[in-house]
């Protein structure tokens, strides 16, 4: 594979500081010279900005107004409890050792090996794809809310024209410009992200001073058709300003039809919502690539957006409970233009936020492709984006994605795909937390990581979370993520992969085979259940393959070695002759098909040779019967 390399080389020791050394920038599309990102702009910024998404300003209302205070704060400590499990297992990997670019395709498929890392590595992929189109098309409609030709709104200004191709088209041009940042680099990427998290910061800021400044009213919601179908009536929702009666009256759950869709919500729908905008803690782990010290940045960066985004939720259901009754919550979800001093701040963070959340989403999908195709994983269909700018922009991977991207929008509407992603999402979660608790299990010797605050609890707690949640959300899209998975997973399975990566299933069974070894008491075993162990001796192995299979058929069970004397004196010799073969004595008990272990040794006599494999092949005391083949 192109970008092969040694585990010792990618996996450094730490410094005297607790840092990782990297490998001079290894992993980054260009080297050392492309990490340039700090924690706050590689890490926080995107990350805050992905976890609010448009559901801060659009959702705020339609999760208060349906569940009520109590069960908003339930849903949200769950959702965060999750998010929290996860990004503790994120936290100990990316202390580990030199994280490279991919962010969580790096992490699963250096743990879990590439056929596993490879096909969630490509779900995580197209998630961040879908999840691009998902937010320009959601900026496309609040526009259209607004300026569109066929706005209903009270304060509709009626100046874009809709329809299927008008809306294509606006978000091809949104798209494009979207791309073109992208295209231009992780640095203008950046640059971009900060102003568009003081627009968001600026807005969010006008709307909680609002809370406070603005007087009761009432405000005017969208006319619905009356019980007969015959006529619209007037509507309305109340501002009330800070009233314990309206605490009081929001507090309990009212669970009502979505003026939206028309459907009935419940709890698990509603807590679908919720937790649709919170995925977006891997927004800092895609850009590792790109950061100056990805294993201190990533955990410090991604706790902090985590926090932040935490209180400004509870913050906002606290004065939404406070001061909106029930009808608004319910029917106006886009409330906060409506009590804003100047609602066109307001305007402004819902499309800043929907923007960053594409950009977010496409040029993460763009690092996780082109470390794929870096891997070459799946060969020459990815070609393309493995080409790369003098800076180290991966171009190639961000066009790529911008097509792919393109192709989604023709959807024209996402909401089924809506649930696809976020259950694509939360298997890449679950993976991440399952290759923690691997490597946590296994006991590696090279699982050192300098955070600590995790253990295997967390991590099995967050696989079984993540993989609950999945079912809860969207039977049907779990089941069928499960499936591709499988099937990316046998398709790699078959084309094979680079196997200097290591495998932590490898650890997890020596450490599983060394327990029950250490259990075996020759004290206790008794005639009743005697095993034959077979030693056969193998000279020419060309012509033993018969032979091999009867000692095969012979052993019921029992221990079956091969063992072989080279003949020399180790003292004499540049190098032990003997490490080199087994590799081909492994692959010939793979084509005879027997189970056998293969032993060698180096002796300068056959006798020798025999009575050393006499002595150091075996389990317990039972009796090893030798037999030997000579050419």
């Amino acid at each position: 594979m192109a970008s092969e390399s040694s585990p010792l080389l990618a996996y450094r020791l730490l410094g005297e500081e607790g840092a990782a050394l990297p490998a001079n920038g290894a992993g980054s599309p260009g080297g050392a010279s492309a990490r340039k990102l700090s924690t706050f702009l590689g890490v926080v910024v995107p990350t805050v900005l992905s976890m609010f998404s448009i559901v801060v300003f659009l959702r705020i209302g339609f999760v208060v107004g349906h569940a009520g205070l109590l069960q908003a704060l339930a849903m949200l400590l769950v959702a965060y409890f999750i998010l929290a499990l996860t990004v503790l297992s994120v936290c100990a990997i990316a202390t580990n050792g030199a994280v490279q670019g991919g962010g969580a395709y790096f992490m699963i498929s250096r743990t879990l090996g590439p056929e596993v890392g490879g096909s969630i590595g490509l779900m995580f992929y197209l998630a961040n794809v879908c999840g691009c189109a998902v937010s320009l098309l959601g900026l496309v409609e609040s526009v259209l809310d607004v300026f569109g030709a066929d706005a209903t709104g009270p304060s509709g200004l009626h100046v874009l024209p809709q329809g299927y191709g008008w809306n294509l088209l606006y978000g091809s041009l949104l798209l494009g410009l979207v791309g073109g940042v992208c295209t231009l680099g992780a640095d203008l990427y950046a640059r971009a992200s900060f102003l568009t998290f003081l627009l968001v910061s600026g807005s969010l800021t006008s709307v909680l001073i609002s809370f406070v400044a603005v007087g009761p009213r009432a405000i005017p919601l969208t006319p619905r058709p009356g019980r007969n179908g015959s006529s619209l009536l007037p509507r309305f929702g109340h501002f009330t300003g800070f009233n314990s009666s309206t605490l009081k009256d929001n507090l309990g759950a009212g669970y009502a039809e979505d003026y939206t869709t028309g459907a009935m919500m419940n709890f698990a729908s509603v807590f679908a919502v919720l937790f649709n905008g919170c995925t977006g803690i891997m927004a800092g782990a895609n850009m590792s690539g790109e950061l100056k010290d990805p294993s201190r940045a990533i955990p410090l960066g991604t706790i902090i957006a985590v926090a932040y985004t935490l209180f400004v939720y509870v913050l906002l259901f606290f004065l939404s409970s406070f001061t909106c009754d029930r009808t608004l919550l319910q029917e106006d979800y886009g409330f906060f233009r409506a009590i804003s001093l100047w609602p066109p701040l307001v305007l402004i963070g819902i499309y800043a936020t929907a923007l960053s959340a594409s950009m977010s989403s496409l040029i993460g999908a763009s690092r996780i492709l082109h470390a794929l195709a870096r891997d070459d994983l799946f060969g020459v269909i990815l070609a393309p984006a493995k080409i790369v700018s003098r800076g180290g922009n991966p171009w190639g991977a961000v066009l790529y994605s911008w097509g792919l991207v393109q192709l989604v929008l023709l959807a024209g509407k996402l909401n089924t795909i809506a649930a696809v992603v976020t259950v694509f999402y939360l298997v890449a979660y679950a993976a991440v937390d399952l290759s923690c608790l691997s490597l946590e299990w296994a006991s590696a010797p090279n699982f050192r990581p300098t955070f600590s605050l995790f253990s295997w609890h967390t991590c099995l707690l967050g696989v079984a979370s993540c993989l609950l949640m999945m079912f809860l959300i969207s039977p049907g899209a779990a089941g069928g993520s499960l499936l591709l998975m499988g099937l990316l997973a046998a398709l790699l399975t078959a084309r094979g992969g680079p196997s200097s990566w290591g495998y932590v299933s490898q650890a997890l069974l020596f450490h599983q085979v060394r327990k029950y070894l250490l259990r075996l008491d020759v004290r206790k075993d008794h005639v009743k259940f005697w095993r034959p162990q077979l030693l056969l001796l193998v000279g020419n192995p060309r012509g033993a393959l018969p032979l091999l299979r009867l000692a095969n058929q012979l052993k019921k069970g029992g221990l079956y070695v091969l063992g072989h004397v080279t003949l020399g004196d180790l003292d004499s010799l540049p190098s032990d002759p003997v490490q080199p073969q087994y590799g081909a004595w492994l692959s010939l008990v793979d084509r005879a098909q027997v189970k056998a272990f293969v032993d060698l040794t180096l002796s300068p006599s056959v006798r020798q040779g025999a009575q050393h494999l006499l002595r150091i092949s075996g389990l317990g005391s039972g009796v090893l019967f030798p037999w030997g083949f000579r050419p």
